[in-house]
């Protein structure tokens, strides 16, 4: 079958692409997170099976792609892959589909990101699904400063926060410190016979809450950190970091309102991160923040 550009440009727009020997295609298979139940991943199977070449692969955003299938199965592999709820897409100048860390059950994660995630997936990958943005919009949810997935390095990236709450009277200059030896950044030290917090050092991992042995630092401020404009690939490009940590409520606000200064102000082919060195970051900082005042 002779498949025109126009059918391949149509197909890629509905999650198919192009496999190198310009006769197959790969279906990308939205996943939430990365997140899939034991039925979801048996019908992926049935699928590589019945339609492609018996191979499941892993996209590093956290989609699956099924390779192998011929052009005149794409419409059974669609209704095949929605017995068990799931779509094919995640191509296109759109917010892409959302990756996050399994901060729930990660030793370090600070807060609950496949939660956060799966309210970013619903409300912007699919609320979202028929806004043309000037070119892909990457969002990630990393659980801790350990950044797994890279959170600087996308268009938009949100990273879990635990600001320590420290009460200098408390601390009684123990020779010993528990803070001191568990801060991973050395932030902590003594001085003049009482522990100080270096803040242009700390990362807000919550390490070091309840560490002090007279509860000098018993709690903690929860939050987010953004970065916007993060980009990999042949023009990497680190996310600027806004001067702010965030509650949940304000990073929806954030992301909602980056996305729209994206459509409006970004250039066709441009990528975020080149739209905020044109604007410059403080007046897109003033933007993005505006009714977080």
């Amino acid at each position: 079958m002779n498949i025109t550009a126009e059918q391949r440009k149509k197909v890629k727009g509905q999650g198919f692409l192009s496999n190198n020997d310009g006769i197959h295609f790969s279906a990308r298979v939205i996943t939430r997170n990365g997140v899939l139940n034991a039925k979801q991943i048996r019908n992926l199977s049935e699928v590589a099976e019945k339609f492609g070449n018996g191979n499941v692969s892993f996209t590093s955003r956290l989609t699956v792609e099924i390779p192998g299938i011929q052009y005149d199965d794409i419409e059974n592999v669609k209704v095949y892959v929605a017995k068990e709820g799931m779509t094919v897409g995640g191509t296109g100048a759109k917010v892409r589909p959302i990756v996050a860390c399994k901060g729930t059950v990660c030793t370090y994660g600070l807060v609950d990101t496949q939660g956060l995630a799966i309210e970013i997936h619903k409300r912007f990958y699919e609320g979202y699904s028929d806004v043309m943005l000037p070119h892909k919009f990457k969002i990630a949810v990393g659980g801790c400063p350990n950044s797994c997935v890279k959170p600087e390095l996308n268009d938009l990236g949100i990273v879990g926060q635990k600001k320590p709450d420290y009460n200098s009277q408390l601390c009684k200059g123990c020779a010993k410190c528990g803070v001191i030896d568990t801060c991973p950044m050395k932030a902590a030290s003594m001085e003049n016979g009482k522990m100080i917090i270096d803040q242009s050092v700390c990362n807000n991992c919550g390490l070091c809450i309840s560490k002090c042995y007279f509860n000098a630092i018993p709690d903690e401020e929860q939050g987010y950190k953004v970065y916007v404009g993060g980009r990999w690939g042949k023009k990497t490009r680190i996310g600027s970091l806004i001067d702010k940590m965030f509650t949940k409520d304000e990073v929806l606000n954030v992301i909602e309102n980056a996305i729209l200064l994206y459509k409006n102000e970004g250039v066709p082919g441009e990528r975020f991160g080149m739209t905020i060195d044109r604007i410059g970051i403080e007046k897109v900082q003033e933007m993005l923040i505006a009714n977080d005042r």
